[in-house]
């Protein structure tokens, strides 16, 4: 298993965005040079601009280009590199891949492919920690897959259930199951997205904790035969099975759980000969105080995951420059040496839209925030794939960066993500931004009260009052409007205003009966300037009159009024829609020009509610559906979306095909229209 030194000079990244950029900064401070790959979607990204060398390797779907082995072979030998780092996702945990670096005469930075195959196919890998005595869920991790029996022994089990892909990982391939009726539907749907995401429709069936945490362990091995961890992670801040808040200590980890958890996860890893960085996943009871016997093996990520910041932010180690000394031959210092230094926070901050179920947010980032691209100080990190203008497209995943706060305790270290978070501004696209805020700020947060539940129970708390549907923010829309009109000294691009209709009673300095149009909804929303009398600014907003008092118009953009709730806004405007930061959320007002004809909303027909690929098409034309029929399935971004039928009819036209890419707003079926009775 020993092997002598070697000295790597050149890093092909077999990756993308926001970690292909993070081994680059490693490699670069050690004297090793990197090769980027991309994509058709990817010829302007970061991690392009930042590598010594970049190699196109084919069109935007993953699945022509960064999850083609022999294109990224042929890359990593063009180009004389001597070692490929995988990233995570793609190719990283795919022993197939391992073998063609091996054959290639590539450095792999990671696991051999024998102990990816051992750990990456959960049923065999629960059978393997059982025998190594790590404690595992009770469940089926059985060969036979047929439908009849997997329903079987969910019923043996009992509900609820968790079924779950035996290939991949990062939430993909799993259904969490309430009753038998729901079962079928489930499991069609979940062999669907593992066959579709990792080529292996194979699933397992377990037992759902009802009151779970997910704690992992950070693990290293080297060829040596040396395996230490770098203590524990809490990731149980998630929404639908996709981290979005993880901290390092674990909140409420005594030491002797930590040793039974750490002693365990070492112990799986040995039972693999474990070479590299790799983590170890554990479903912990989450009902009362943490216990050296409620936590459970859920699996083994055999490669760098996300959140690793959080571990270097407490250790001090820098995991890449471990992953590529471990890869050279070198050995891995004693555990003793390596200690828990203050707290760490992490938040991903991903381009959807909260107050649109979490859809995926697609489109170019015309502005990005004023900390810098991939920013690192002390105590506040940013990592990041994007720098404006770039790209978010609905090939890959949504996540636009991540903020890592660290401090001496989890305060400290909630305060400098909160920090982060004012840093940070994404325009046009919606993020869940205020979600991340919000979570932070919950008062069973920093009562350390986790659970992978946590978005679920309190969704009502995390998602932003849309403020779009307040007649005040036409108001003060309007009234930010005129004053760019009539301040002398607000920017020059406030000069003019396009889309308005300015009425005959506008006069400079005394907007008095000036009329604003914006849309709303399926309709117009007219804002009329009354006038300004002792302070006092009197607008009319749909014929309902409303009175601000000492409005800040400052120039640059600030609009600061307190509404209640509402205490500062950000404002952008183009002549063809403005936008305010509220709450953390951005809200687009589209102004109104008098002359579009607005569709209004039908129940009749479908469209996409976001652009991607139809994998799965349930009707045809002259199909009788009922309300709630599934009629055809999405998939964009890594996640599906079933669109369902609104009301009772019959199918008039189908408007897409199975594998066709469509854009946002496609019609994809149309129902009969309904008889006026």
């Amino acid at each position: 298993m020993t092997k002598s030194v070697i000295n790597i000079k050149k890093i092909l990244i077999a990756n993308r965005g926001e970690i292909a950029c993070r081994v680059i900064k490693t490699a670069r401070k050690m004297g090793i040079a990197t090769v980027a790959v991309y994509s058709d979607a990817d010829r302007k990204a970061l991690h392009v601009r930042l590598a010594d060398e970049a190699v196109h390797i084919g069109p935007s779907p993953a699945v022509e280009s960064y999850l083609v082995i022999d294109k990224i072979i042929a890359a990593a030998v063009e180009t004389g590199a001597d070692a490929v780092h995988p990233g995570y996702g793609f190719l990283s945990e795919n022993p197939d891949f391992v073998r063609a670096c091996e054959k290639a005469g590539l450095i792999f930075i990671g696991p051999s492919a024998e102990a990816m195959e051992a750990m990456g196919l959960k049923d065999a890998a629960k059978k393997l920690m059982d025998e190594a005595g790590v404690p595992i869920t009770p469940g089926y991790h059985g060969k036979d897959q047929s439908p009849k029996l997997l329903k079987a022994k969910a019923g043996m089990i009992g509900y609820p259930v968790l079924i779950k892909a035996v290939a991949g990982g990062g939430g993909k391939g799993m259904r969490k199951v309430e009753a038998d009726t729901d079962f079928d539907a489930a499991l069609a749907s979940c062999k669907r997205e593992a066959a579709s995401s990792f080529g292996n429709e194979d699933v397992l069936i377990e037992k759902y904790i009802q009151s779970p945490r997910h704690i992992e362990v950070q693990v290293f091995g080297d060829t040596h035969g040396n395996v230490v961890h770098m203590f524990e992670r809490d990731c149980s801040l998630q929404r639908r099975h996709q981290k979005v808040i993880e901290e390092a200590p674990a909140p409420g980890m005594t030491d002797s759980v930590r040793k039974a958890m750490t002693d365990a996860a070492i112990k799986a890893a040995k039972a693999v000969n474990y070479v590299g960085a790799g983590t170890v996943e554990f479903i912990v009871d989450g009902s009362g105080k943490l216990r050296t016997d409620g936590f459970w093996f859920m699996e083994m990520n055999t490669r760098l995951q996300v959140e690793h910041p959080v571990t270097e932010m407490i250790t001090g180690l820098d995991l890449v420059e471990w992953q590529i000394r471990v890869a050279q031959g070198e050995k891995l210092p004693a555990q003793e040496t390596i200690e828990i230094n203050g707290h760490a926070v992490e938040a991903r901050l991903y381009a959807e839209d909260p107050i649109g179920g979490f859809l995926p947010s697609t489109g170019k980032i015309a502005h990005l925030w004023d900390f810098g691209s991939h920013g690192r100080h002390d105590r506040l990190r940013i990592d990041t794939g994007y720098k404006a203008p770039s790209e978010v497209t609905i090939h890959y995943d949504p996540m636009i960066a991540k903020i890592i706060g660290h401090g001496r305790d989890r305060s400290s270290a909630i305060q400098e993500v909160f920090s982060g978070l004012n840093k940070i501004f994404v325009h046009p696209l919606k993020t869940n931004s205020f979600t991340i805020f919000a979570c932070l700020d919950h008062d069973e947060f920093w009562n350390e009260n986790l659970s992978t539940h946590f978005f679920e129970t309190y969704k009502d708390d995390l998602i932003p009052f849309d403020i779009r549907e307040d007649d005040r923010a036409y108001g003060i829309l309007a009234l930010k409007l005129v004053s760019s009109l009539t301040t002398c000294n607000n920017d020059c691009r406030d000069a003019s205003i396009e889309g308005f209709n300015l009425r005959d009673g506008w006069r400079m300095n005394r907007p008095d009966n000036s009329v604003f149009r914006f849309k709303r909804g399926d309709g117009i929303c007219e804002v009329k300037i009354i006038g300004r009398y002792e302070g006092f600014d009197k607008v009319e907003v749909d014929g309902k009159p409303y009175v601000f008092q000492d409005i800040d118009y400052p120039p640059g953009g600030t609009i600061k009024e307190k509404l209640d709730y509402l205490h500062a806004w950000y404002f952008i405007r183009t002549k063809d829609y403005m936008i305010l930061d509220f709450q953390r959320a951005l809200f687009k007002f589209e102004i109104a020009d008098g002359h579009l004809d607005l569709l209004a909303a039908s129940s009749d027909a479908i469209t996409a509610p976001m652009p991607g690929k139809i994998i799965a098409l349930n009707v045809a034309i002259g199909d009788t559906v009922s309300e709630g029929d599934a009629l055809v399935v999405m998939e964009a971004m890594k996640m599906e979306q079933t669109l369902t039928a609104p009301r009772d009819g019959v199918v008039a036209e189908v408007g897409a095909e199975l594998g066709e890419l469509v854009t946002d707003g496609a019609v994809l079926v149309s129902l009969e229209k309904e008889e006026k009775k």
